[in-house]
C-alpha cells in the first residue's frame, strides 16, 4: 500500500510517505528535510534520527538531522561569493575560520506544491520562492525557486532538486545534501561493523587552518583508497575528506555513489547519484555522535572563487529563467 498523509512530527506538520516497506518523514517547513526514512521489512534506520530530539533542538543544528539539502554548501572564502557578473559578500558564519558555511535554505519553511500516490509511489513536493522577503536578499539580492521532490517506492527515496533562476542575473549552482547516516544504521548493529565504500578518484587537499581547498589535486594515498575498498566512518574523527568521484560497479552493472555496508548482517544502504554531484566530503562530528556523513556535492569547495577551470571544480552559472536539477536515490538491500 502506498500512502501520502499529513501528519504531526515533534509538533511540526510534516508528510509522511510509505510505500514498498518503506517509510519517511518530510518536514517542508524545515527546509523540506527528510527527517526519518525507515526500512520497515529490513530493521535499517538510515538517516540520523532520536526521536528523544526535540524539533526546536533540530533546528538549531538542522545540517546534522535526517537528509538537509544545501544550496551554496560548506565554505566560502571571507564570505565572498563571485559570479561571471557579481561579487557577493556573504554573512561570516564560521567566525573561527572567516568563512560563510552552508548557505540558507536548509533552514527555510518550504510550501506544500502536491503530494500523493501514483501507482507504486508516494510523493510529496516542497517549493521555497526566495526574493526580496528573505533577510539574506540584502547580501545575495538573486530570485530564484527551489523545489524538492521526494518519491518514495520499493526502488527506494528518489531526491530531485530543482533550481530555477528568476532573475535577471547569472545564478550561482552549487548542491549538496549532508546526509547523515545512522551508526549503526542496522537495528541491533554495532557501530565497529559499519563500513563506508566511496568511488574515490583523486584527492581535493584543503589548507586545514581555514578547511579551505589548495587548488591543488593529489593521487589516492594508501589512506584514500581505503574508500574505495570499505573504511569504518566512526569511533575516529574523518574531518573533510575530500575527493572527486567516478564510477564502479554493482552486480555488473555501472553504479555511481556511496555504498555503506553492516558487515555483520549483510545489509546495505546505496546512495546512488546522477553525474551532477561529482564530488564527495566525508565528515563524522569527530566519529563518536553515532552517525557519519558522506556527502555528495556538485561542486568542490569554494569553487566560484578559485582560480580553476570550471571542468574541475564543478562550478556552474544558471542563465536567467533557466533550470537545474540534480538527483539522487537511496536503496537499502540484503
Amino acid at each position: 500500500m502506498q500512502s501520502a498523509n499529513y501528519i504531526d512530527h515533534k509538533g511540526a506538520k510534516a508528510v509522511e510517505l510509505v510505500s514498498g516497506g518503506y517509510r519517511a518523514i518530510v518536514v517542508p517547513g524545515l527546509g523540506s528535510n527528510v527527517v526519518r526514512f525507515r526500512d520497515e521489512k529490513r530493521g535499517i534506520e538510515v538517516f540520523r534520527y532520536d526521536n528523544g530530539v526535540s524539533l526546536s533542538e533540530i533546528m538549531n543544528s538542522a545540517e546534522i538531522w535526517g537528509l538537509p539539502t544545501l544550496y551554496l554548501p560548506n565554505r566560502f572564502d571571507k564570505g565572498i561569493l563571485r559570479t561571471s557578473d557579481a561579487v557577493y559578500r556573504l554573512p561570516v558564519n564560521e567566525a573561527r575560520f572567516g568563512n560563510h558555511i552552508h548557505g540558507f535554505v536548509h533552514k527555510r519553511a518550504y510550501t506544500v506544491k502536491d503530494m500523493g500516490t501514483t501507482g507504486k509511489t508516494a510523493f510529496v513536493e516542497n517549493e521555497y520562492v526566495y526574493d526580496e522577503r528573505d533577510f539574506f536578499y540584502n547580501c545575495f539580492p538573486v530570485k530564484f525557486t527551489i523545489r524538492i521532490r521526494i518519491e518514495l517506492s520499493d526502488k527506494g527515496l528518489k531526491h530531485i532538486v530543482t533550481l530555477i533562476n528568476d532573475s535577471d542575473r547569472m545564478l550561482p549552482v552549487s548542491f549538496a545534501t549532508h546526509t547523515t547516516i545512522n551508526a549503526p544504521f542496522v537495528d541491533g548493529g554495532r557501530q565497529e561493523d559499519v563500513r563506508l565504500t566511496i568511488p574515490a578518484l583523486e584527492r581535493i587537499p584543503f589548507n586545514k587552518s581555514r578547511w579551505l581547498p589548495t587548488g591543488r589535486r593529489a593521487k589516492l594515498s594508501a589512506y584514500d583508497k581505503k574508500y574505495t575498498k570499505g573504511v569504518c566512518p566512526v569511533l575516529c574523527d574523518i574531518c573533510n575528506d575530500m575527493y572527486s568521484g567516478g564510477t564502479t560497479e554493482i552486480d555488473g552493472k555501472p553504479f555511481r555513489g556511496a555504498v555503506m555496508t553492516d558487515i555483520a548482517s549483510g545489509r546495505q544502504i546505496l546512495n546512488e547519484v546522477d553525474d551532477k554531484y561529482r564530488f564527495w566530503i566525508i565528515w563524522n562530528h569527530e566519529g563518536f555522535m553515532n552517525y557519519f556523513c558522506p556527502e555528495p556535492m556538485t561542486a568542490q569547495v569554494n569553487a566560484p572563487n578559485m582560480d580553476m577551470d570550471p571542468s574541475l571544480t564543478g562550478y556552474e552559472e544558471l542563465a536567467p529563467g533557466k533550470t537545474y536539477t540534480c538527483v539522487q536515490r537511496f536503496i537499502t538491500r540484503g
